[in-house]
């Protein structure tokens, strides 16, 4: 099972640094509509589910959404993206298997999938081909 979980996890990693790596640096700033996130904001929100899920579900240590201030530029935002994946792989790592640890090693994939499918909405606005999906 933790194999599995993190192969799973290591796929959405990937998936998740292209489709960040997509959007040209000078255009983090972009939104879509007036009342959505930027790019960044969005990227930096699925670094922070990441580690909010984490805590909460899987170490099962109850933390408030508390995000911190959002990443300034690309660069910081794919290394605070690149921090909450291994924040989240070393949980994984350590796992015991607990029905419950299992569901929000899940949850939290199914947060970064909800969020990475908005992200490359953004990208094809801006008329970018998103990375293709592996899996």
């Amino acid at each position: 099972m933790r194999a599995q979980l993190l192969t799973t996890l290591e796929n959405a990693r990937n998936y998740t640094i292209s489709v960040a790596t997509a959007m040209p640096a000078n255009s983090y700033d972009y939104k879509p509509d007036t009342a959505i996130w930027t790019f960044n904001e969005l990227m930096h929100h699925i670094g922070y589910g990441i580690i909010w899920w984490n805590e909460n579900y899987i170490l099962q240590t109850p933390s408030d959404w508390n995000p911190p201030a959002i990443t300034p530029n690309a660069k910081a935002t794919k290394e605070y993206l690149n921090k909450s994946f291994d924040i989240l792989k070393q949980s994984i790592e350590a796992i015991t298997p607990d029905e419950k640890k299992i569901h929000g090693v899940y949850a939290a994939l199914d947060h970064i999938t909800h969020h990475r499918g908005q992200a490359t909405t953004y990208l094809r606005c801006k008329g970018i081909t998103p990375p293709e999906y592996t899996y």
